[in-house]
């Protein structure tokens, strides 16, 4: 009898860990791809978050404030930078095209982020790190949550780095380069593609200044060292009040701080009255003078019609009395807000915005200007 030799036996498959590598690449891979394409859409947004972290950073550590500050006139294009690199980087994850440097870029970039959301969470500063820009908004510890995460994730993909095959999809990535970038010059020289932001035109400003539904709360209370939940206000006096808790937070009002103004008092209701359209002058200093031969062209040529043109501004009397006088704007009124508002309604300096009783009928960057019968035939459609 011959005697039976066993055979080594062949292990076959993909190792688990080898798998969940690759389904950690491709969730990190998609997370920042949708992350970079939301603020890439609005790089102007973005650059205003930039602003806020450097301004914040330049009163919290005085000693490094010229430098911060000297930061910002560079935010805008940080902001098409960084947002073109979430999307560059994670389209290069998912393509595996060189995955080694590709990691530790990301590594390196969540990284930043992190601090950023942990700063905003913990010492409670730009508490909208407007990290998937206006299409989700997160609150600080969330944010930072969601970034502890993802770098969780990248390090354990960076544990096993030396098992993703590097594929040559360079080609891809390279059309990804040309294809962000452009996008975000094109927001940048216009107006975001897809305008998320509650003064779109579409919306209806008094609608969204209203909450959904009635606010409902909850009363949360203290007593003999324990703490209770109440729908109604109780009437026992022995319990001590700790917070007032809205219930219903999503039926909040969308828009809470649209006012205008001037001297002779508010002036919100009648922007809602009519047909109006406003020229946006958020500074003057900072102000595209080439555009205003256009915008000029299309006020005289409403005249007549009832279409009101305003100025909105938030600069000083002075100021505004001084730019409508070097731009023979003199016949068109003024009128205040908020520059936060101005900063949301409108993405350039200047610009027009069209409303039609209270609704938002059109909005143009001034490198796209309307003329008058375009302005009409919106209006009559």
């Amino acid at each position: 009898m011959n005697p039976t030799t066993s055979q080594p036996k062949v292990k076959t498959g993909t190792p688990p860990m080898l798998i969940a590598a690759r389904i950690a690449r491709i969730l990190v891979g998609i997370v920042f791809i949708f992350s970079g394409l939301i603020k890439l859409n609005d790089p102007v947004g973005t650059q205003i978050k930039f602003e806020e972290y450097f301004e914040v950073f330049a009163q919290d550590v005085p000693f490094l404030h010229d430098f911060f500050m000297a930061l910002v006139p560079f935010t805008l294009l940080m902001s098409v930078l960084f947002c073109a690199a979430e999307i560059i980087l994670g389209v290069a994850l998912l393509a595996s095209y060189k995955p080694k440097v590709t990691v530790w870029l990301l590594f390196f970039l969540i990284t930043f982020f992190t601090f950023l959301t942990f700063y905003s969470a913990y010492f409670d500063r730009v508490t909208d790190c407007g990290c998937f820009g206006d299409a989700i908004k997160l609150k600080p510890w969330t944010s930072f949550s969601k970034d502890i995460v993802l770098m969780v994730l990248i390090l354990f993909i960076i544990g096993h780095r030396n098992r993703l095959r590097s594929r040559n999809t360079g080609w891809l990535v390279g059309i990804t380069v040309a294809l962000t970038l452009a996008l975000g010059v094109y927001a940048v020289q216009f107006l975001p593609p897809i305008d998320m932001l509650p003064y779109a035109v579409g919306k209806s400003i008094p609608a969204q200044m209203k909450p959904s539904e009635p606010l409902r709360y909850k009363y949360v209370m203290e007593k003999d060292g324990k703490t209770e939940e109440f729908e109604t206000y109780p009437t026992d006096q022995s319990y001590k009040f700790k917070e007032m808790v809205l219930v219903n937070e999503k039926a909040k009002p969308k828009i809470t701080d649209y006012r205008v103004w001037n001297d002779e008092g508010d002036f919100t209701q009648q922007t809602f009255e009519g047909n109006k359209l406003f020229i946006i002058v958020k500074n003057t200093k900072g102000i595209d003078a080439g555009s205003l031969p256009a915008i000029r062209a299309l006020i005289e040529g409403l005249r007549g019609t009832n279409i009101a043109p305003y100025i909105l501004t938030s600069t000083s009397d002075d100021e505004i009395k001084a730019f409508r006088k070097e731009y023979q704007l003199e016949n068109v009124p003024y009128y205040k807000a908020d520059a936060t508002v101005l900063k949301t309604i409108m993405r350039s300096n200047p610009g027009t915005w069209l409303m039609s009783n209270g609704i938002v009928r059109g909005k143009w960057h001034y490198n796209s200007t309307p003329d008058a019968a375009e302005v009409k035939r919106i209006l009559n459609d």
